[in-house]
């Protein structure tokens, strides 16, 4: 089992990153809505959609050169950029209230999930606590040109009057985009919903909340079949929620789905309708000298995904990333600490909730390296080859185009050299939950708190 160091030196094989966009303001003053809370690359990686917790998504579209060219006024070689720009920014959902539970229902969008369209139109799926909408995005031209049968006034020209027809052209300078919401799927959660993931049949998701996973045709709105149940007779024996689940991407019935005990079960949908008892179970067995009033909190996973090949599972729980072979459920085959250096401080992380945020996790195009986020905006990415990780920020004082980032390093002492940050000086509200990797390309999109980050290797 690969262990790789939490700061391990850089090494030959390391992909320089450099810094491509922001977008966002950069002011101090944050408001709550403004607050990014997913962020997911589509199938090819040319849109790339975010929601914040105002309950608004906007998607960005990858500049049709792709890889921008950028001379600095220095002798240093040109440096390659990627852009991404606003393609569409819409209201998905509203604030809500729930009259017969007075329960308010958030208008945060907890996820994001894309639909492979069949058309020129992108269709993906919104989700907050209560709600899945289905969005259509596409674009209407709004004024045609070189229409020889109507005159300028607008008045049809008369038969004779034509000696040839003309195939009328769109005026691109007068295309819109519109989003329309095509399906609205609600009434089947009675907790909140954490996760959404479309089938690989392409005609069915799952939405799945604390205690149950549902199971969606993606043109049937007022009917799900309810696959998992976790939800005991009595409350009071409730021992573990669902945090996270998600299809295979290639087999249409395998789907897993974690724990806040720190498990992860795989349920074939062969076998029963009701997958409440499952195939396998990935577990680590919990060292007892090392179990501790917060073994359990740290345990819970807060996000699980499936390789692109299907064959590994990628988990993240709050101190590590774990990677799992499907094949073999004791134990997984590589461990990677994220911020071991907060180990002792579990006490006071504790006390201000931090233990309880949910990061995120996602694999490259190759299923070679993963990335995940931790405090002071610093995201950290493994190589699964090398066995070694690296650390760097998301920083507002970036604004040089292609500056390559450095390596940052988290020390206990206050003799602290040039890219060491102090761990009593860490800023626990500036944290990275949401980060992405383009399915393809080395991109990588991070989401700080209202800002939105890219990055790109550096071109040879």
């Amino acid at each position: 089992m690969a262990v790789p160091s939490a700061e391990s030196p850089s090494s030959a094989g390391e992909i320089p990153w450099c810094f491509s966009q922001v977008k966002g303001t950069i002011e101090e003053e944050v408001t709550e809505a403004d607050i990014i809370s997913t962020v997911e690359f589509n199938h090819d990686g040319e849109f790339l959609a975010t929601g914040d917790k105002g309950g608004r998504v906007v998607i960005f579209q990858r500049d049709g050169t792709k890889m921008r060219q950028s001379r600095r006024r220095t002798s240093s070689p040109p440096v390659f950029r990627c852009d991404y720009n606003v393609y569409s920014t819409f209201q998905s959902h509203e604030p809500e209230f729930d009259y017969l539970k007075s329960l308010e229902i958030e208008e945060k969008i907890n996820q994001i999930a894309w639909v492979k369209p069949s058309g020129s139109s992108l269709f993906l799926l919104t989700t907050n606590d209560k709600t899945v909408k289905l969005w259509k995005i596409s674009e209407r031209c709004r004024h045609y040109s070189d229409l020889n049968t109507i005159t300028d006034d607008g008045m049809l020209r008369e038969k004779e009057a034509l000696a040839e027809l003309r195939i009328p052209r769109k005026c691109e300078e007068d295309i819109s985009v519109e989003a329309l919401p095509r399906r609205i799927f609600s009434n089947a959660h009675a907790y909140h919903i954490n996760s959404i993931s479309v089938n690989s049949d392409d005609a069915t998701y799952l939405s799945a909340d604390d205690l149950r996973i549902n199971v969606w045709h993606l043109e049937i709105t007022d009917q799900s079949f309810n696959i998992v149940d976790i939800k005991p007779a009595n409350m009071e024996e409730l021992t573990e929620v669902i945090t996270a689940a998600q299809f295979h991407p290639i087999s249409c019935h395998l789907l897993i789905y974690s724990s806040s005990k720190g498990t992860i079960r795989l349920c074939d949908m062969r076998e029963k309708a009701l997958c409440d008892e499952h195939a396998k179970l990935f577990e680590q067995p919990e060292d007892p000298s090392t179990r501790s009033f917060f073994s359990e909190i740290i345990a819970s996973i807060s996000d699980v995904k499936f390789s692109h090949s299907g064959r590994y599972i990628l988990s993240r729980d709050y101190l590590t990333v774990k990677v799992w072979d499907m094949n073999m459920e004791s134990r997984p085959v590589e461990v990677y600490p994220v911020h071991d250096y907060l180990r002792s401080r579990l006490c006071s992380l504790y006390e201000n909730d931090s233990i309880f945020d949910r990061f995120e996790c996602s694999w490259n195009g190759d299923d070679t390296k993963v990335i995940t986020g931790t405090y002071n905006n610093f995201f950290r990415i493994s190589d699964r080859q090398l066995g070694e990780d690296w650390c760097y920020e998301a920083s507002r004082d970036m604004s040089t185009l292609g500056q390559i980032l450095r390596h940052k390093r988290v020390v206990s002492t206050n003799r602290k050299k040039k890219d060491e940050v102090s761990v009593e000086s860490l800023d626990y509200s500036r944290k990275i939950l949401h980060a992405a990797w383009h399915p393809r390309d080395n991109i990588l999109a991070i989401a700080a708190t209202n800002n939105l980050y890219l990055f790109h290797e550096q071109q040879p």
